[in-house]
């Protein structure tokens, strides 16, 4: 019995752990020392709650063997009660504040309290869990200011045997290195990657079921059949679609569409230690049948390949990304005289590398720098004559800074981003952010 409650307490810490499958292998050795700690501090608990227990039972052992006085029979003492494992709720968080410095044009500096996320997961036994995180940015939501409320993730996931597990719900899709490992002390710079926010829109989620599982060769695998994007919110007026043409049509499991649903797929391997290379997939028709919608048969697909190395100090990491959507020349054909046409195709990438520099106690230095180029616009299809749109610009972006990171779960941040194209959003960062 008392084997079991050690087993089933070492599980449930072990299952709770929030432990990044992307970290870098020096963050990954941290917390797998802390929780070892941790454990055994568990286990010590236990076995002097063993004793203790095992102590009371001796003594009422005794005393039931032990004759009882003629006069005044002792009453039998009640039996040690054991509490059983109560189910665990964990709250967790992250969250980032930065400041933002134009260099051409300093009166545009602000700073912004970018979110603020809360996270609550329950434990119903050592084999279901609910995962929910709910998220607030730009510090003020109002109908008059530009905060925004929202949940980021609400899923039930149950684990099966040999490494299965599946889930359903809101949660994030597995694409890329970033939408799922995006608090601010998992990645270097003030600011999220362009590839990762206007190609891949960080963070993306969808309301669906999912499978996964990993087997002992170290190949992570991830699919699932979800809500997708709604092409009918395109707005060819507006500039959203050029900043990011999937984060101006997602639908976030709000009233989500869902006449037409979406597939995708991921594949990760560790099987060397300090490196990952990975890939996902994400496909679905976007027209879901709305009656006079010129865009009917449209397809929206997704994918990238990815890999990070963490040799020594070192952290590197390089990621593609590519975005299609088919059958757009009879939506484009209404959208004659507007700015903002639907791309057939948009796409990016880049090289990434950091260095440990400095490590003083709980204090972490690593400068970083980061190239990458995107376009949010790279190809139209299909275009009537005289609707004068050029395709976008392959905009490349130069980013070096350093994080500083303090204990385990702060980070201060500082940037510089030096635009090859738009020369006006060349800029200064500064943030600090925290995850816990």
């Amino acid at each position: 019995m008392n084997k079991r409650v050690i087993a089933m307490a070492l599980t449930a810490a072990f299952l709770s752990a929030p432990l990044a499958a992307t970290a870098g292998e020096a963050e990954l050795m941290q917390r797998i020392e802390k929780m070892a700690a941790e454990l055994e501090q568990l286990k010590a608990e236990l076995r002097a709650s063993v004793k203790k227990t095992d102590a009371v039972e001796q003594r009422q052992q005794a005393m039931a063997a032990a004759p009882a006085p003629a006069a005044t029979p002792a009453a039998a003492a009640p039996a040690p009660q054991i509490a059983a494992s109560a189910p665990a709720t964990i709250v967790t968080g992250y969250g980032e504040i930065n400041y933002n410095r134009p260099t051409k044009d300093a009166s545009g500096a602000q700073a912004d309290v970018r979110r603020a996320v809360i996270g609550i997961t329950h434990r119903f036994d050592e084999k279901t869990k609910l995962v929910s995180e709910f998220e607030w940015e730009h510090g003020v939501v109002s109908a008059d200011d530009k905060g925004e409320s929202e949940v980021e993730q609400l899923y039930v996931e149950r684990e099966f045997s040999n490494g299965l597990r599946g889930k359903a719900g809101l949660f994030l899709i597995p694409s890329g290195l970033l939408n799922t490992n995006h608090e601010p002390t998992a990645y270097y710079g003030v600011e999220r990657n362009f590839v990762e926010t206007a190609i891949i829109p960080s963070t993306w989620r969808e309301v669906g079921v999912g499978l996964s599982g990993d087997t002992a060769a170290g190949l992570t695998w991830d699919t699932g059949i979800t809500t997708g994007f709604d092409l009918g919110k395109w707005d060819a007026t507006s500039e959203d679609g050029r900043e990011s043409p999937l984060g101006a049509i997602h639908q976030e499991g709000q009233q989500a569409k869902s006449r037409d649903l979406s597939v995708h797929a991921a594949l990760n391997w560790r099987g060397v230690p300090g490196l990952l290379v990975g890939g996902s997939v994400f496909t679905g028709k976007a027209g879901h049948k709305a009656a006079g919608f010129a865009g009917q048969d449209a397809r929206i697909t997704v994918y990238d390949l990815h890999t990070r190395y963490t040799p020594g100090h070192w952290d590197l990491s390089a990621l593609y990304a590519r975005g299609q959507i088919n059958n757009t020349e009879a939506l484009n054909a209404t959208l004659v005289g507007s700015p903002t046409p639907v791309p057939s195709s948009f796409a990016g990438w880049y090289l990434q590398a950091a260095y440990q520099l400095l490590k003083s106690g709980d204090y972490v230095l690593s400068p970083f720098a980061r190239y990458e180029q995107f376009n949010t616009a790279k190809t139209y299809a299909g275009l009537p004559q005289g609707l004068d749109v050029a395709t976008g610009t392959d905009e490349k972006v130069a980013t070096v800074g350093a994080n500083l990171k303090v204990g385990e779960g702060v980070v201060l941040k500082a940037d510089y981003q030096k635009f090859r194209e738009d020369k006006t959003r060349d800029r200064l960062n500064l943030g600090v952010g925290f995850s816990y």
